[in-house]
């Protein structure tokens, strides 16, 4: 018989939305309320975890991953070695050595420490690093997603001095096996490169099929800028965006080009002839980093911009007997869901994942458990405590 069923998707949903920095707005509601938020993001620096080659200690980042699943949020990470104005995040161990010679150059306007890329210590700990991480995070629901790269902020560019290819900045064979190597790694987790890793005077992805077929996402930090329709939509052409954000999770950040990019990205009347909506739908966002938006938007602005983003499930058919019932759902959002979870009745999941389940996309399932009142719920073990996905049903 036909069950009925209400439920209505009323906060930002697990894994997607308008992203704050996990040290900012921690003592608001947009952070102690679970409807206008759900990720957290963090620069990491490998230096604050290698303490030698391949020992680790791992409490910064535990410390880290605690607080923000103790607020019922989910963690975006970026491990980076360059930040402009800083020494480089290169471990200690590795800076001793007689022949790493590392170089400091102004960049954005900073003194800036750069690492010695010529370096094979540097190279393979790299590697180990990420083999180490992978093994204790890849399946760690407090992370949602992971970022990786090269030169400023780990963006893969160099804005000033200029990039020396294997000497401030990996070789293109390197980062080669750097990025087939993370591909071999991680097995759960999604990580992601800037999309300025489509730029190939620097990196050879562009040009090499083999690469541009992993399974990685892209990150786009300067959302919403004026000439995004050019080089930005370029970059993410290069990498295919109508079909890897299919597989991969699509983000960034909204542009920090202008004071009055950061005023106006999610004004509701959008900018340069664009919507954060709209432009957000045209490239499949899951997640953006909108750190300064709580000075210029509301909290239910920010919310709406949020629901706006990754997917969006509704129920258009609930039917049961006493012993089965059968669920159809379709994607009405602009991305898929891109870890498993399950439509799931009194307890028991369907067998079917809805993990890449496309917008408009539909999946019926079949599940041995019914009776007069059974319990729809969608659950997912990707999840921290607290959090939950949500559904459209009016049955």
């Amino acid at each position: 018989m036909d069950i009925p069923l209400q439920s209505h998707i009323t906060k930002v949903q697990p894994m997607t939305g308008i992203v704050l920095w996990a040290d900012s707005y921690n003592g608001t509601a947009l952070k102690t309320d679970d409807q206008y938020v759900q990720l957290e993001y963090a620069y990491v620096r490998p230096s604050d975890v290698v303490a030698g080659d391949n020992l680790y200690n791992w409490n910064a980042v535990d410390n880290l991953l605690e607080q923000i699943s103790a607020r019922g949020k989910q963690a975006i990470l970026r491990w980076y070695y360059v930040y402009p104005g800083r020494a480089t995040a290169v471990p200690n161990y590795i800076k001793a050595y007689s022949d790493y010679r590392e170089t400091t150059a102004l960049s954005e306007g900073l003194s800036t420490g750069f690492p010695d890329w010529s370096h094979p210590e540097l190279q393979q700990a790299t590697l180990d690093f990420y083999t180490a991480f992978a093994a204790r995070y890849d399946q760690d629901p407090r992370i949602a997603f992971l970022q990786v790269g090269f030169g400023l902020w780990g963006e893969y560019h160099i804005y000033d001095p200029q990039v020396i290819l294997g000497k401030n900045f990996p070789s293109k064979a390197y980062q080669r096996k750097f990025l087939q190597h993370l591909e071999e790694q991680f097995d759960e987790l999604h990580w992601s490169i800037s999309i300025d890793a489509g730029d190939s005077d620097n990196t050879p992805i562009a040009d090499d099929a083999s690469l541009l077929a992993l399974p990685f996402g892209n990150f786009d930090d300067s959302f919403m800028h004026k000439e995004h329709g050019g080089y930005n939509a370029s970059m993410w052409t290069i990498f295919g965006y109508t079909e890897r954000y299919k597989n991969s999770p699509h983000g960034g950040e909204l542009s920090y080009y202008s004071e009055f990019d950061q005023k106006n990205a999610l004004n509701v009347t959008g900018m340069y002839g664009r919507t954060y909506e709209a432009l957000s739908k045209t490239f499949y966002v899951t997640y953006m980093i909108g750190n300064d938006q709580p000075e210029y938007q509301s909290n239910e602005r920010i919310k709406q911009a949020g629901m706006a983003n990754g997917y969006k499930f509704h129920v258009t058919e609930f039917k049961a007997s006493s012993s089965r019932s059968r669920v159809k759902l379709i994607n009405r959002g602009i991305a898929p869901i891109y870890y498993d979870a399950y439509i799931t009745i009194n307890g028991f999941r369907a067998q079917q994942s809805l993990k890449g389940l496309l917008p408009n996309e539909s999946l019926t399932v079949d599940i041995n458990s019914g009776g007069i009142q059974p319990l729809l719920t969608i659950e997912s073990d990707r999840l921290v405590t607290g959090q939950k996905i949500q559904f459209e049903a009016d049955l």
